[in-house]
């Protein structure tokens, strides 16, 4: 798929554009000097790479201008690449799948426009973070908790758009937002679900239509701009009882993959744990200088060894128990019990009243108690210290021991003989019957052949996954077509019924072009062009 701008769009229809964008938002909102557009690139690319850069970034506050910046983007035939905050860090950042496209970032609308404590669910503007969720919650007293991802600095609504995990209750089966406003290609405004009636009061509380829902259309798509969204939020619990799972042998883990199941399914464990291997956690206590100086993988007998020093074991799960003491303190015994069948296992824990929350040391814990934080950011650094960088493969598969066990071989097998790097892994149960295997693949951005290989090995793992039933749920710009092809079950019908949607409502092809491999007509195959 050809990137460059220079395939459909002057520098002579660029610079009208730009001149109307300017009459349209003032010119401090619009950014096109070199060394700016600099913060809106992959930051994980090595320093000359330049696939996936903008020609200029689009600053609105308001709904109404980005009607106008679509109306302008349709006139000069201008593709746009919309981001919230443009925090998508591991699958390409701010930075756009089209070379040259206009980038409309939404960090100026960032508003907490309702927050309903009785319902328990907030409104935001696509600009608002998790932090400033969190301060707004605080601010007005609500006892309300937000199911957050591992870093806080992202956007509420960008975060559900891509289907990224969260960790509380509400985050299972990423459930948690609730009818949306979006501005679509044409610059009409719709609004999904009971919204779509003036004056709706369900709005925010009912995640149906009366007809075709529309709401996931607009996760991972081209078809509009989301300007607004429901999130819904959760009670402060009496008791909130963060826990740890630690196993000491690799092969431990469809055992442990069986349990969790089992626990999840009957509902004793409710919110999305994380299952980490010693490299991932290592990564964000230490950096592997620390361990091993080779420049090939670290090998097992080490790893047991950083197991061992850290405390970390081989796998260790990150879970938590919400509710009345009396309940959570039974669910425990139940954990315990579970758990307890693994040779081996341990199982520990400290329960917490709500006033404690933002207290707790360790970042793990306040991030499944609804506080946002940056602690575990640094696990980028375990090759190239502040210069460090990660590609996210994420495949999803069915929430066995089997499946985990297939996974971690295949995967652990690619990134370590080809890209002769650690397998650092990190598996989410998202619901109670799939998971998501988040491999890390670290590397140092100052290296380029090292990152050429992570790259290369990323794209081998999108083909091999597939070959055994494996797809991504989440890809990164380099690979968003690799990944979008796996999906080909009777001749493409699923893409062809995406890419008719595409033509119908963006028929200029102007958001997003290629995002998760949606391209419009102009931008397809010369055959199809």
């Amino acid at each position: 798929m050809a990137t460059a701008l220079t395939s459909h769009l002057s520098e002579e229809s660029l610079a009208l554009a730009l001149d109307s964008f300017r009459s349209a938002l003032g010119s401090e909102a619009v950014i096109a000097g070199e060394d700016e557009l600099r913060e809106f690139r992959d930051p994980f690319a090595f320093a000359a790479s330049d696939d996936y850069t903008a020609s200029a970034v689009l600053m609105p506050e308001t709904v109404d201008e980005i009607q106008q910046i679509v109306r302008i983007a349709n006139e000069h035939k201008v593709p746009l690449w919309t981001h919230a905050t443009g925090m998508n860090n591991g699958y390409g950042g701010p930075a756009p799948r089209l070379k040259g496209s206009v980038i409309v970032s939404l960090r100026r609308m960032n508003r907490v426009l309702e927050i309903d404590e009785d319902s328990a669910f907030a409104v935001v503007e696509p600009g608002v973070r998790w932090f400033d969720l969190y301060d707004a919650l605080r601010a007005g007293g609500h006892r309300l908790m937000v199911s957050v991802p591992d870093l806080g600095w992202g956007s509420v609504v960008g975060n559900a758009l891509e289907n990224g995990a969260t960790y509380l209750p509400t985050g299972s089966d990423m459930a948690a937002a609730c009818g949306m406003e979006v501005v679509l290609p044409s610059g009409e405004v719709l609004r999904t679900g009971m919204g779509a009636m003036p004056g709706n009061r369900a709005w925010h509380v009912y995640k149906r239509s009366l007809g075709p829902s529309l709401d996931t259309l607009f996760m991972q798509s081209n078809f509009g701009i989301v300007t607004k969204m429901g999130v819904w939020l959760m009670p402060y619990p009496e008791c909130y009882m963060p826990l740890w799972l630690r196993v000491w042998n690799d092969d431990d883990l469809p055992a442990l993959v069986e349990t969790l199941r089992a626990l999840m399914i009957e509902r004793t464990i409710e919110n999305v744990p994380q299952v980490w291997n010693t490299i991932a956690s290592a990564s964000v206590l230490s950096s592997r200088s620390a361990w091993y100086e080779g420049e090939e993988p670290i090998p097992d007998g080490r790893i047991d060894e950083m197991a061992r020093e850290l405390e970390v074991g081989r796998w260790m799960m990150r879970f938590a128990l919400y509710g009345d003491e009396a309940v959570v303190d039974h669910r425990f015994r139940k954990v315990k019990e579970a758990f307890g069948r693994i040779p081996g296992a341990e199982v520990w824990g400290e329960k917490h009243s709500p006033d404690a929350f933002a207290e707790l040391e360790n970042p793990h814990e306040r991030v499944q108690a609804g506080v946002p934080n940056l602690d575990i950011n640094q696990m980028t650094g375990w090759y190239g210290g502040e210069e460090g960088g990660h590609i996210g493969f994420s495949p999803v598969a069915r929430l066995t021991g089997p499946d985990a066990v297939a996974l971690r071989d295949l995967i652990r097998g690619l990134v370590e003989q080809r890209a002769r790097l650690d397998y650092a892994a990190v598996l989410i149960p998202t619901n109670a019957r799939s998971f998501i295997h988040v491999t890390m693949v670290i590397f140092d951005t100052k290296n380029e052949a090292e990152v050429r290989r992570a790259y290369d090995t990323s794209r081998l793992l999108v083909s091999e996954c597939a070959k055994h039933g494996y797809g991504e749920y989440r890809a990164h710009l380099d690979f968003m077509d690799l990944a979008a092809e796996q999906y080909s079950f009777g001749d493409r019908a699923y893409m062809r019924f995406v890419e008719t949607i595409k033509d119908a409502v963006d028929p200029n092809g102007i958001l997003s072009p290629g995002k998760q491999g949606i391209w419009p007509r102009s931008l397809r195959e010369p055959a199809e062009a």
